[in-house]
């Protein structure tokens, strides 16, 4: 699993800095599955949003390219000998509005929340409650409602992309060591744009560890 998501990371960096104005979805998309593959990775999927399409968490048929402000989501994961990965970023292609750094820094808030809210024997449903709490007192929500993180926190990863246990609301899991998943609460505003910042961890004994860094701004997302 880490290399699967080093090798994700990699074309990913890769990509942002060769994204141009006037690109389209299919654009982005190839340019990440070819640095994906020579990289050594076998792409699974490289789900590209653009503008307001990254208000919705799959996208939208409607054509999108990049321009001045655009705002750039990406979701892709490869597989390595089986295992797989799952990174999202989000960025803007030239100066980010206040809005949308403010709901950066926000979602990359979550991100934090959910890594220091597990704790070894703990219901992982608990990490998706302590990320919608932080929400709600931001303004977003409540619940699963829009605008806001209509999605669970997260998700098991290993020899398939989406594994039991699930960090969302209800599930009374016990986290043990071992266990691998997402960490990826997003922020969706429809009509406007969203923001999804998704990275994958496992829990050991003193804590959970990732397979890679977070983002540091909406500036510097890789």
């Amino acid at each position: 699993m880490q290399t699967a998501n080093d090798v994700t990371i990699g074309a990913l960096r890769f990509v942002h800095e060769r994204v141009k104005r006037g690109m389209n979805q299919s654009d982005i998309a190839d340019l990440m599955n070819s640095a994906t593959t020579a990289l050594g990775g076998s792409p699974e999927f490289t789900l590209v949003l653009l503008n307001e399409a990254s208000a919705y968490p799959h996208g939208s048929l409607q054509p999108q390219a990049v321009r001045e402000g655009s705002i750039i989501l990406m979701d892709c994961g490869c597989t390595v000998q089986g295992y797989q990965s799952d990174i999202s970023r989000t960025w803007t292609f030239g100066e980010a509005s206040a809005r949308a750094r403010k709901v950066w820094n926000t979602v990359k808030r979550g991100q934090e929340i959910a890594l220091e809210t597990a704790k070894i024997d703990a219901p992982v449903g608990t990490i998706d409650d302590a990320v919608r709490h932080y929400y709600e007192r931001e303004g977003w929500g409540p619940g699963y409602k829009l605008p806001g993180l209509s999605h669970r926190t997260g998700h098991g990863i290993g020899l398939d992309g989406h594994e039991p246990a699930y960090l969302v609301h209800g599930d009374a899991t016990p986290l043990e060591a071992g266990m691998c998943f997402s960490d990826e609460p997003g922020i969706y505003i429809p009509g406007e744009f969203g923001v999804r910042l998704e990275d994958c961890w496992y829990m050991t004994a003193s804590g959970p560890k990732l397979f890679t860094p977070l983002a540091k701004s909406i500036e510097q997302p890789i």
